[in-house]
């Protein structure tokens, strides 16, 4: 992580670290900035092999379907709308990583607001169904 990160940002990860839930974090531009050791079982990479990935990449490790199965776009899924809308969204899908059956879990996307009302990027917590 470069120093260059809000310190909010910086804090955020520690806390993801410190969490059993699997946690992605984005910036604004939507690059996946951290996700913590729960979330790695989840995009079945390391984030100490990855690093950070902007969105175009890290949206193919997986697969996020609704209810019925059907695919959600890249742009329609929580962590994408958090950061464009800028509001938390919760949503229960279905996420697949290469060639599992799939996961349900239930998705909680929330934008990270800074005390000044600074817009730092998103995070989103997974929890199993």
């Amino acid at each position: 992580m470069s120093f260059s990160k809000e310190i909010q940002v910086i804090l955020a990860r520690q806390l993801a670290s410190c969490l059993a839930m699997p946690i992605l974090i984005a910036d604004i531009e939507g690059t996946l900035v951290f996700y913590n050791e729960p979330a790695e079982a989840i995009l079945n990479q390391r984030f100490e092999e990855t690093g950070e990935m902007p969105a175009a990449e890290w949206v193919k490790l997986f697969a996020i379907a609704d209810e019925e199965r059907n695919l959600i776009p890249p742009d329609e899924r929580p962590m994408s709308l958090a950061l464009t809308k800028r509001q938390p969204i919760s949503r229960t899908v279905w996420i697949r990583t290469g060639d599992d059956t799939g996961r349900h879990v239930s998705i909680t996307a929330f934008p990270l607001i800074g005390q000044t009302g600074k817009f730092l990027g998103a995070m989103t917590i997974f929890w199993g169904i």
